[in-house]
């Protein structure tokens, strides 16, 4: 069992089937790409820029469960790392056609 760690990894803790504490440092992963940050939650719009996915109105983010679900992340909906079975996220960029 996962203890006295001072940053909380989600996906680590999604594999166990544990929920996460709460605590002030998370690692989350966006893509292939690893991620420490300093709150419990982010909205959509907060993850794909911390991702460099710029402007963040040109990609959809996904988020990933244990067991395979997937959800669609709006730019302002908020993502509470303590919840669980967060286990990742996913970005595609929109695309982009000009008439």
């Amino acid at each position: 069992m996962i203890k006295n760690i001072e940053i909380i990894d989600l996906e680590e803790y999604c594999k166990d089937n544990l929920r996460p504490p709460r605590r002030r440092r998370y690692r989350i992963k966006v893509d292939r790409d690893k991620f420490v940050v300093n709150k419990e939650s982010m909205t959509g719009r907060e993850i794909l820029e911390l991702a460099g996915k710029i402007p963040a109105s040109q990609y959809q983010l996904r988020q990933k469960f244990r067991g395979g679900s997937v959800k669609k992340v709006g730019l302002d909906e908020v993502v509470d790392f303590t919840e669980p079975g967060v286990e990742k996220f996913i970005t595609i960029p929109l695309d982009q056609t000009e008439g």
